[in-house]
């Protein structure tokens, strides 16, 4: 299958925050013009001020940037002649993918049948077991009534209790239901479909069988028009909260044949369902024996996608750019190496002893972040930031390398502790718990880690002299006054 190759000259960034500021790195790297957009709560935002140009598209919160109409119209408006979506939002749409095919704007991602086929689980699982790839038991939609019920009643017969219930269009850990039993189950029927009409604006849910406690793996694609499809290897996204991850390590700790087997069936996945562009094959795999089965397939640029370009060297969103433009991708398989390891952590505005509370609403009164051998940072947060309440708690991502898994621990532990935000809580705290568990210090850990590890939420409130210090220093350069002066 091949493509006319069309050179893109101007970006629009259909997203915000850290992710828009990302994009637009590398968009402007490659001499090309960056457009973003915005609503108003935004309009101060980092990503704006670093643009080439930027557009308002509405009042906000939210609603204006899941607008398809004014997302099109600002991109013809600054004539942009590509729209990159980033993540979230709209990155998954499939309507978005054909209203900038239709008003000649190149999508950089798949094409709308694919976002549109691999969207809705049930279809996602069919396009897989063709190409004879293991998935989890489930079922197909269940129907309203009585007779959803009935097939329900009898798949968890079948494979026992407990089942999930999932949102057919989910994604990013929504729409996800644990049912214990018969009783749990007629009461968590209609709840799912309305946190799924809610959520994806389709109420369809399927049933899966439950898989106890296993680890969450996912494989990084990268396919062109020319049916040329690579894997940048793999990375372990098991510790999560609510279903949505908190950090990432790449590569995954498994025994080679099961990796290798694990990028084969990605491979095959991609190509029975026709990819095009960067995507990532989803695995549970179970933490005993290395079993594995497909779980979905992600139609877009990941959160977690900077721990695999720190071990490859590859810039991912660069590749994107290029195979929308219809280039072939030059990557040989030998170049594809994955050197030491890599950690993504991400740094929130959450209360992690108050169930991940956002903090938002404060302002960022301290803002000093680490530096030194094998730390990358990629946020859009600085001293005087007020934390937003309306969006994604999401401050900073730090990606930690290093040469094995034990100075990557000890980095990440270094940059945490070099990490100073003032305002609003954060999650680092509990990461720097984290490192000091054995368990994780040791690899040992899967999709129950937190449930099973409570006491890494014992950690010391953060408040530090070098805080108060810090606090003090930046009132004293704001006022031009020490207050505490005699």
């Amino acid at each position: 299958m091949g493509v006319k190759e069309r050179k893109i000259k101007k970006v629009l960034i259909a997203n915000r925050g850290e992710i828009a500021l990302r994009i637009m790195r590398t968009v402007q790297e490659l001499g090309l013009d960056a457009v973003v957009i915005y609503e108003k709560p935004d309009r101060e935002a980092y990503y704006v001020r670093l643009a080439n140009d930027a557009i308002l598209i509405g009042d906000g919160p939210r609603r204006d940037y899941l607008d398809i109409d004014k997302i099109i119209w600002a991109a013809k408006k600054t004539n942009a002649d590509a729209i990159h979506p980033g993540y979230g939002f709209l990155a998954e749409n499939a309507d978005f993918s054909a209203a900038c095919e239709k008003a000649g704007i190149t999508f950089i991602g798949p094409p709308p049948q694919v976002i549109r086929d691999l969207g809705n689980k049930v279809v996602a699982r069919q396009i897989v077991g063709k190409a004879g790839i293991p998935f989890i038991p489930g079922t197909g939609d269940l129907v309203r009534g009585s007779a959803g019920i009935n097939d329900a009643f009898a798949f968890a017969k079948k494979y026992g209790y407990p089942v999930m219930l999932k949102a057919s269009s989910g994604g990013g850990g929504r729409g996800i239901r644990k049912v214990v039993d018969e009783a749990d189950l007629i009461v968590q029927l209609p709840l799912a479909r309305a946190e799924a009409l809610s959520a994806f604006n389709d109420e369809s849910i399927y049933m899966e069988k439950f898989i106890e406690s296993p680890r969450h793996v996912e494989i990084q694609i990268l396919a062109d028009h020319h049916g040329n499809i690579i894997h940048l290897g793999s990375r372990d996204c098991s510790i999560q909260r609510r279903h949505q991850k908190l950090l990432e390590i790449a590569p995954a700790d498994l025994p080679a044949d099961v990796l290798n087997a694990m990028y084969d069936c990605a491979i095959k996945a991609s190509r029975e369902s026709g990819y095009i562009n960067a995507g990532t094959v989803e695995f549970l795999v179970n933490a005993a024996t290395n079993e594995f089965w497909f779980m979905e397939m992600n139609t877009r640029l990941q959160v977690e996608h900077t721990v695999t370009e720190e071990l490859t060297g590859i810039d991912i969103v660069r590749e994107q750019i290029r195979i929308a433009e219809g280039q072939a991708l030059n990557i040989p398989e030998n170049r594809v190496t994955l050197l030491g390891k890599a950690i993504q952590v991400r740094i929130n505005a959450e209360d992690p002893k108050n169930n991940f509370m956002p903090d938002g609403g404060k302002r960022v009164e301290v803002y000093r972040s680490p530096g030194g051998p094998g730390v990358r940072l990629d946020g859009a947060v600085y001293q005087g930031f007020k934390v937003p309440t309306d969006y994604d708690s999401l401050l900073v991502k730090m990606t930690i390398r290093g040469f094995n898994w034990e100075q990557t621990l000890q980095r990440l532990k270094r940059a945490l502790n070099g990490f100073l935000i003032v305002g609003p809580k954060t999650t680092i705290p509990f990461y720097l718990a984290i490192c000091d568990d054995l368990d994780f210090q040791l690899g040992r850990f899967d999709t129950g880690y937190l449930e099973t590890h409570p006491e890494v939420f014992n950690y010391p409130e953060p408040e530090r002299e070098v805080a108060k210090l810090a606090k003090l220093i930046a009132e004293i350069h704001t006022k031009k006054v020490n207050p505490y002066a005699v």
